[in-house]
């Protein structure tokens, strides 16, 4: 992997873009349970379909009760950035990453320090009106309903929702061409901690035009074998040592 390793920091230290695409894998590591796969909370802790955009709009009280339960779960009170973020971070504050895209609703880029940063689905730390667009933290909201005075709503009238994508809702246009355009325009795109499984993120590699694609994931992906680059390791070993060999002590 050494060897590995330092021929990808010199494509990132050459390279006029490069560009980091992340999924659950780098929150998992964080201590951020996922949704999908063998220890998934999909199914018997919670049921996807009480987070559609539909049982939102048509039972948003029951709607917010859930979703703090699940924002319990997902966001607990000590949950930090882990070493890859840290990594990532490092690697676009000295100028060897043009940014990053992730699937993560966490936030943990922006607390790593990412400045850079394409929110696929949303932010879960973030609520929006549904009417008339406002953001707010989404801490008083979830507050808000533990208390029994839920749903949170907006000064227009509207109900907040978690500025999230639920199911049912499709990505924001604006996040997802900015994405492709990133990726196309890149010479270099690291995918960490993705299994590329879920779209339309996961056709994003196929966007790249002649791009080095290295790929940071522990289980194979529909574009293992046309990477340049596989290690099928821990992001938090990886991206690190990556950072280290870019840009040394």
């Amino acid at each position: 992997m050494d060897d590995a390793l330092a021929a990808l920091a010199d494509d990132l230290r050459a390279a006029d873009s490069a560009v980091a695409l992340t999924g659950a894998g780098l929150s998992t590591a964080s201590g951020i349970p996922s949704f999908r796969g063998e220890d998934g909370i999909w199914g018997e802790e919670f049921d996807p379909q009480s987070f559609h955009l539909r049982r939102f709009r048509r039972d948003p009280e029951g709607f917010w009760t859930d979703r703090v339960r699940l924002q319990e779960r997902m966001l607990p009170d000590d949950v930090a950035p882990n070493a890859g973020h840290e990594a990532l971070a490092r690697l676009e504050r000295e100028g060897s990453l043009t940014a990053v895209i992730t699937q993560n609703t966490d936030g943990l880029h922006a607390t790593a320090g990412t400045e850079r940063l394409i929110e696929l689905h949303g932010n879960a730390r973030r609520v929006v009106c549904d009417d008339c667009g406002t953001r707010r933290d989404a801490e008083w909201a979830v507050a808000l309903v533990a208390d029994g005075d839920g749903p949170p709503t907006c000064e227009c009238g509207g109900i907040y929702k978690p500025d999230v994508v639920l199911f049912g809702e499709d990505l924001d246009p604006a996040a997802l061409s900015t994405a492709r355009e990133l990726v196309a325009d890149s010479d270099v795109l690291v995918v960490a901690g993705s299994s590329l499984q879920v779209q339309p993120a996961a056709s994003l590699p196929a966007q790249r035009d002649g791009a080095t694609l290295a790929v940071v994931n522990y289980e194979l992906t529909p574009f293992t074998a046309s990477a340049e680059y596989d290690f099928r390791a821990d992001v938090t070993e990886v991206l690190p040592a990556l950072a280290q060999a870019v840009c040394g002590e």
